[in-house]
């Protein structure tokens, strides 16, 4: 059992990304008008429990890389884990990333995209949620997107975003290291140091019910 969770417990997880940004060697260019810094951008995904706001899962990526693809690889490094909800912005509204969430016992609390239509066939049952999200929203009328939102606990949300904003205001918005490697490591202290700093200033009312 995750040290970060109780016997019996379920990890109720959201899912988020940001970027930093890197001047590694060779990205100097020579211009007409001289000398400037071509930014190289990498992507920190982490995976936080949203009961206790701790990152339990990180990764770092590419540009390149959409979050859909990084959270599969996050949820595969927590194979075995007991999951409850899973909860992303429209980033990780995938056929695939629903598929993993519901392979991996959980419960997909991810807003489909605006416009969508329900299946006219049940051919993949990973996406039958999706359709209940869609027919409820429907049934709610004009505001029916924000009501579901208040409905599931989408609300959870924002504690990923106010842990991004303490990473870049504590911690800084770039990466010192040139190399993938020492990057990765460098990014993982980073959650070491943050999850540590929460455990020392959380108090006993953090928790949400």
């Amino acid at each position: 059992m995750r040290k970060w969770l109780k016997s019996g417990e379920k990890l109720h997880i959201i899912f988020d990304s940001t970027g930093v940004k890197v001047f590694g060697e060779g990205e100097w260019k020579v211009r007409k008008h001289g000398y400037s810094k071509r930014r190289t951008w990498r992507k920190i995904h982490v995976g936080m429990c949203a009961e206790s706001g701790q990152v339990v899962v990180n990764a770092i990526s590419s540009n390149d890389v959409s979050d859909d693809q990084a959270m599969l690889q996050m949820m595969d490094a927590l194979d075995g884990t007991p999951f409850g909800d899973v909860l992303g912005d429209g980033a990780y509204d995938t056929t695939e990333c629903r598929e993993s969430i519901r392979d991996h016992g959980g419960k997909p609390v991810i807003p489909p995209d605006t416009g969508a239509v329900v299946q006219r066939r049940h051919i993949n049952p990973a996406l039958e949620s999706r359709d209940q999200a869609i027919r409820r929203i429907a049934e709610m009328g004009e505001e029916g997107r924000k009501l579901w939102k208040q409905e599931v606990g989408y609300h959870r949300r924002s504690r990923v975003e106010t842990f991004m904003f303490r990473l870049k205001t504590l911690l800084g918005e770039r990466l010192s290291s040139r190399k993938k490697a020492t990057q990765i490591t460098e990014s993982t202290i980073k959650m070491h140091v943050l999850n540590r700093m929460l455990e020392l200033g959380r108090p006993d009312s953090y928790k949400l019910n």
